[in-house]
């Protein structure tokens, strides 16, 4: 699994979760949904930066988007 694909993953995890549409966290992500759905099905990579907004919009970590669960 890429790195691509432990963000997508982690990001759907956590933003069901949070019951968050992802409207919503593009919201509070400050973000556009298509974007954040590109990122959720791996189809884009996301920079620090979005990183960092995403885990914002999340209300997490940036970590807990990057780190393989086992």
């Amino acid at each position: 699994m890429d790195l691509k694909e432990v963000v997508a993953t982690n990001m759907r995890r956590i933003r069901h979760g949070k019951k968050l549409t992802q409207e919503e966290l593009a919201h509070h992500s400050g973000l556009s949904a298509r974007y954040i759905g590109k990122i959720e099905h791996a189809k884009v990579s996301a920079s620090i930066t979005v990183l960092g907004k995403i885990a914002e919009g999340l209300g997490v970590e940036p970590a807990e988007l990057v780190t393989k669960s086992s």
